[in-house]
């Protein structure tokens, strides 16, 4: 462990931990969206779209304390990237939630809630790990699970996309369907580009 001689502002850790527990709530949200009867998707959508103002609010407040704070926990760049980072996950499930509104699909495929429940999950999961980024410490099971989701997400994606192009669906739903699933998946992949910079962080600290 390096020595450090000067003071770190560690309010850091708990505005991280903060952006990911916006990631929770999203996913939360996300989720009622999905299984809910489409006359409720508008409000469900609009509440995504509030925590996902709110997850950006919590970006803000970081770069405002990037900026005016001399000395950091960790790498200034980390920092910086590992909350932009944060930020897209939400970006993406909040744009998956607007998607399945305005294009109002006639049918949502049962495998989309295979791919919500990945979202859930690693939401929690980093939710989890964020405050162990003050010791550094028990990160490694996180990293190696997100993995392991997004995986299983890229699998899912794959069984969609190749249901989507050969169950007799018409274009344009095809189409409407393909935007929200490859959404998901992009959330799903901003799951663990979170996940790679923690690791990254972790061993550059150790």
């Amino acid at each position: 462990m390096r020595l450090r001689l000067t003071p770190r502002n560690t309010g850091f850790f708990d505005l991280l931990a903060g952006s990911a527990q916006h990631l929770v709530t999203g996913a939360e949200l996300l989720g009622r969206l999905l299984g809910a009867e489409p006359e409720a998707r508008k409000e469900l959508a609009h509440a995504l779209r509030e925590s996902e103002h709110a997850a950006d609010e919590s970006t803000h407040a970081i770069m405002r304390q990037l900026n005016t704070t001399f000395v950091t926990p960790f790498d200034r760049h980390d920092i910086y990237a590992l909350a932009s980072a944060l930020d897209d996950c939400m970006d993406h499930m909040e744009e998956a939630g607007d998607l399945i509104v305005l294009y109002r699909p006639r049918t949502l495929p049962d495998l989309l809630t295979e791919q919500v429940d990945v979202l859930q999950r690693c939401a929690e999961l980093t939710a989890d790990a964020m405050p162990r980024l003050r010791s550094m410490k028990d990160l490694a099971e996180y990293w190696v699970e997100i993995n392991r989701l997004e995986n299983a997400a890229d699998r899912t994606y794959r069984r969609l996309v190749a249901d989507l192009f050969s169950d007799g669906t018409e274009p344009i739903e095809v189409l409407k369907l393909k935007e929200i699933v490859d959404t998901l998946e992009q959330a799903a992949d901003a799951f663990e580009k979170v996940a790679n910079m923690v690791e990254t962080i972790a061993l550059k600290e150790s």
